[in-house]
């Protein structure tokens, strides 16, 4: 009995080996065939091998933990929205979004200004002909170029400045139009100068392939690139072959319904922050600014995240309506590793501009590369300062030394941060970087015209 139950074990165990262990794989296999102990597929259970959450891990499925984080969010914020709910009641209020974009009824500064720039985007169509033309040389016409980009800068600026009727909201439509309009231009100009000198070219030697440049200078072309979703001026752009109205309309729907998210956003939960500050975050004591700016931390990084969805939309709905072809607008910037990767893939058309227009020419005059980086890093921080402080009329320099400091952090840390950590130093750059800087203006500017006298009197008594 005892021989037979020792039998029956062995081929037992043999049997379930077969069935379970057989997908890992057999350890103490034999590869020259000869006959192995029954127990060999046991003995070693073993290898090595790396802890899957570890650095030197190859392991990438974290689709269960991303599952998770999200429904811990949905939780969490969900409890966030009905406290504020059950503390403040319904917020929302279209009219007070209405009253940041209304101006006088018999005077609408901010639409006028928006229509004046017409003027600017047809003299450079003129000067281009007038060129052609031989009425003006090529030296003439680069500086009058320039002359009309300067006016172009300087013109939205005074009226903002000086106008007291323009709107907030029409004053920050007014001045990203009339920037992106300038980048555009200039685009336009220069290109126009390259196709110049190729022209030139083919004319002493023959040896390039180019059609005459003038054919494209006409109304039709300058607005097609002016409404084009593109920073960057070409001759001829691709095009799909007709326009989808199932993708325009679904567009046009993500934008509707995201700019009601963004309204609900800032009424209903950063307001209420804003609303319980007595002063300005340049006279608030540090604890108190440090608690502010911890409570606006998540709803502005949603705000920001919304908006760059938005952008998302908006660039895919123009590019839909004009049957632009090219719609690489932006790349897996969530995937960044570092800072760097991210400012390169957060908008590829300005990252297109600035490498064409600025870097590119700056290395052609014999400056540095990593000079020339440095030198599109600083116009790039000074151009979103500028964008968010003017319209506000207070320049605090926030957003400037905001890059500044992750320009330094990229710098001095990027070596120690690298992989899913150098993504985690992104995404805290993300949360506590420019968004932030640029809600804590829009914060001083609620103080400013919101909270009178008396409202400070009854907050310091509360």
């Amino acid at each position: 009995m005892a021989a037979m139950r020792k039998r029956f074990s062995s081929s037992s165990v043999e049997e379930d080996g077969v069935n379970f262990f057989d997908s890992a794989g057999d350890p103490g296999s034999d590869p020259t065939g000869e006959e192995e102990h029954p127990y060999a597929s046991l003995l070693c259970c073993h290898s090595v091998q790396d802890s899957l959450l570890s650095s030197n891990s190859s392991f990438t499925r974290y689709r269960g933990i991303l599952n998770w984080v999200i429904i811990l969010l949905v939780l969490t914020h969900a409890h966030l929205f009905l406290e504020n709910f059950i503390q403040h009641g319904f917020l929302i209020d279209v009219k007070k979004v209405l009253g940041h974009l209304i101006e006088d009824n018999c005077n609408w500064p901010s639409v006028n200004l928006i229509l004046a720039a017409n003027m600017f985007a047809l003299a450079a169509l003129f000067l281009e002909r007038s060129h052609k033309k031989g009425m003006l040389s090529t030296s003439s016409v680069h500086r009058l170029h320039l002359i009309n980009l300067g006016l172009l800068v300087l013109f939205p600026a005074a009226v903002i400045i000086h106008e007291p009727t323009i709107s907030t909201g029409g004053a920050f439509f007014s001045l990203w139009f009339y920037t992106v309009l300038g980048m555009k231009l200039y685009s336009y100009q220069e290109t126009n100068l390259w196709y110049r000198q190729a022209h030139s070219d083919k004319d002493q030697n023959g040896s390039v392939a180019q059609t005459d440049h003038s054919e494209n200078q006409t109304l039709r072309d300058l607005y097609y690139f002016l409404l084009a979703p593109t920073l960057c001026y070409q001759r001829s752009f691709p095009k799909t072959p007709k326009i989808r109205i199932n993708k325009l309309l679904h567009r046009l729907l993500e934008m509707v319904v995201v700019v009601q998210i963004m309204v609900g956003i800032v009424q209903q939960w950063i307001e209420p922050i804003f609303q319980r500050s007595e002063n300005s975050f340049s006279s608030m004591d540090v604890t108190m600014r440090v608690e502010h700016l911890v409570g606006l931390v998540a709803p502005t990084h949603f705000l920001w995240l919304l908006f760059f969805f938005l952008s998302h939309s908006y660039l895919n709905f123009c590019a839909e309506l004009l049957c632009f072809g090219d719609r690489h607008f932006y790349g897996d910037w969530w995937n960044a590793t570092t800072l760097a990767a991210f400012w390169k893939n957060w908008s590829i058309p300005f990252q297109k501009w600035s490498h064409r227009h600025v870097y590119s020419q700056l290395v052609e005059r014999r400056v540095s590369s990593s000079q020339a980086e440095l030198l599109v890093f600083l116009m790039s921080a000074a151009l979103c300062e500028y964008l968010v402080a003017l319209p506000l009329h207070s320049c605090r320099l926030w957003i400037f030394l905001m890059m500044v400091f992750e320009l330094l952090v990229a710098v001095f840390l990027g070596n120690y941060f690298q992989g899913n950590y150098g993504n985690g130093l992104v995404w805290l750059c993300l949360l506590l970087g420019p968004p932030l800087a640029a809600t804590s203006y829009f914060h001083d500017n609620y103080i400013g015209l919101h909270l009178t006298p008396r409202h400070r009197v009854f907050l310091q008594l509360r």
